[in-house]
């Protein structure tokens, strides 16, 4: 596993969490609603450069997706 790799793992571990706390789900549905969004597509494309900001920054969009249904 390379660096951006851990990151990108790191990252998704982190949105999970905040998935469960803020909308009181399982961590399988947390998993399920951040692996199937298109922030997450974003994150794991190397060169929009989302695996080096904060899980916060990158929550934000994923909360603007699950409202909207797209990244705002």
């Amino acid at each position: 596993m390379n660096n951006i790799e851990y990151m990108n793992e790191c990252m998704a571990r982190d949105l999970a969490v905040m998935l469960v706390e803020d909308h009181h789900i399982s961590i399988p549905e947390a998993l399920d609603i951040l692996y199937n969004s298109e922030t997450y597509e974003k994150l794991q494309d190397k060169r929009t450069g989302l695996y080096f900001q904060s899980p916060v920054y990158v929550y934000d969009f994923l909360q603007n997706e699950l409202k909207n249904g797209k990244i705002a």
